[in-house]
């Protein structure tokens, strides 16, 4: 391989680590920030939503975004149904800003170009040496549809990441609605106060109930605000609540029995679902005992005897 070559792959690399660990870095000291707040008994407020921010943008953010709304607006779907989805798939991540459907789609092409553009860079090269006349293009274009489809792949892991901490927070924010509506409160009250506990520990949870509480002072309808919540969240456990809620409301009857069954068979659940996978564990343990620890002790035992035989059989 050329040393130029070696040289700029060197260079990308290290450019890239260097990147991440400044990003890292930043991380790090948001989350510092966060948990010194949670410690103090501090929590922020989470922003309502079609208020711009105050914050002034730099001149180079600007014109990113500048670039990405004009990629996202070239390569927007005329259906508009395939933009709902698209908008309901990045509420679900969290991200609930209008534009943000646009960024994404003008992501997509940028991320695509990107990549083609730095195989065109670092390819060349590493392809000269290819017999195959079709090796070039081939990889160049594997190259852009991986940029063209990694979005799509990191949005549907935020989604799987957002669902995991929304599912491990639930039965706590059930529990102190219960523990809400048996001291007095109303179902309103109790999600409001939930909301602002909750988001302490549980991020997510506490701005999707902050919102719903938001949309409820606006005028909303309980059942609509509710469904509302099912529609960002997409989760199981949180539609089985909102039908018990809805129901308990339409005929009126007791919501804190209610709650504290719906809480019981929810623990019960967990319960189950962490003997299965304590179930589960002897069977996965087989790869890795089969692969790396059962040769290992295989050499150890057997070692020292086969080693002796074979001078005994050098011998004679």
């Amino acid at each position: 391989m050329e040393p130029l070559l070696v040289i700029s792959i060197s260079v990308f690399f290290l450019m890239l680590m260097l990147g991440w660990g400044a990003y890292a870095f930043y991380e790090s000291q948001q989350k510092k920030s966060e948990w010194g707040a949670r410690v103090k008994g501090e929590s922020k407020k989470v922003p309502q939503t079609g208020k711009s921010s105050a914050k002034k943008s730099s001149a180079f953010q600007q014109y990113f975004e500048y670039v990405l709304d004009r990629l996202g607006q070239a390569s927007k779907p005329k259906d508009q149904a395939q933009v709902s989805r698209i908008k309901e798939k990045l509420v679900t991540a969290g991200y609930r800003s209008s534009r943000a459907p646009i960024n994404f789609l003008g992501s997509r092409i940028l991320l695509a170009i990107v990549f083609g553009v730095s195989f065109l860079v670092f390819g060349t090269e590493a392809t000269r040496e290819m017999t195959s006349p079709y090796a070039f293009p081939g990889l160049l274009v594997l190259c852009m549809v991986a940029g063209f489809y990694g979005p799509q792949m990191w949005l549907s892991n935020a989604i799987s990441k957002r669902k995991e901490r929304l599912v491990d927070g639930f039965p706590d924010a059930l529990d102190l609605m219960v523990v809400c509506v048996e001291a007095g409160l109303g179902l309103d009250q109790a999600m409001n106060k939930v909301g602002q506990e909750i988001i302490m520990g549980h991020k997510d949870l506490g701005e999707e109930f902050s919102l719903l509480n938001l949309e409820l002072r606006a005028g909303l309808s309980r059942e609509q605000g509710l469904r509302n919540l099912v529609q960002r969240t997409d989760l199981a456990d949180i539609r089985s609540l909102v039908a018990l809620l809805i129901q308990t409301d339409r005929f009126g009857t007791s919501i804190g029995q209610a709650l504290r069954v719906h809480s019981d068979g929810m623990r019960l659940n967990r319960r189950m679902k962490a003997e299965e996978k304590a179930a589960q564990l002897a069977v996965k343990l087989m790869v890795p005992l089969i692969l790396f620890i059962f040769p290992s002790l295989m050499v150890v035992i057997a070692g020292p005897g086969a080693i002796r035989l074979m001078n005994n059989f050098a011998g004679f």
